[in-house]
């Protein structure tokens, strides 16, 4: 009896990304982003190899499940490409994802635009509605902040190390 695959939190500079990985990130995310949500934009935007830019997600093996990136945008965080693969949305793995990538902002203020449907699930997180709502792709889009040092976390590896 083999036991249940598990996913594990990885976090890497775009340097430190071997391209296994690389190719699993920019497949997921254009799997849903083109094809899934049918926009037709260029995902690799040249902000993934910037030195600040930190690319966390979850994998099972080399199957990349769920991602998203910090850029450093001016002394402001901005966490964006938040995406789950389809086989592994329900198991708050986007959710974990947001909170691990607050503990690496720390007390730094940070941004995102959600997507129109989502601005109350970042809400929980600490983020408020900063500017008016617009499309992007034909997708309504609402620009969110969370101030310096709102709603501060420790990461998911945090609480459950033993004190």
């Amino acid at each position: 009896m083999h036991p249940e695959p598990h996913d594990e939190l990885r976090v890497a500079s775009f340097r430190d990304l071997d391209t296994t990985t690389l190719y699993e990130i920019l497949k997921l995310r254009s799997e849903v982003f083109v094809v899934e949500q049918e926009c037709a934009y260029l995902d690799p935007d040249g902000r993934d190899v910037e030195p600040g830019t930190r690319h966390l997600w979850f994998a099972q093996g080399k199957r990349v499940r769920a991602y998203l990136r910090i850029l450093s945008d001016h002394g402001v965080e901005r966490i964006g490409r938040v995406v789950t693969a389809p086989e592994a949305r329900g198991n708050g793995l986007a959710g974990r994802l947001i909170s691990e990538a607050l503990a690496v902002i720390g007390n730094r203020p940070a941004i995102l635009h959600a997507q129109a449907h989502l601005a109350a699930y970042y809400t929980r997180f600490g983020f408020e509605r900063s500017g008016p709502e617009y499309l992007e792709d034909g997708i309504p889009h609402i620009p969110m902040k969370r101030d310096q040092g709102r709603f501060a976390t420790i990461s998911m590896t945090e609480r459950r190390r033993p004190v």
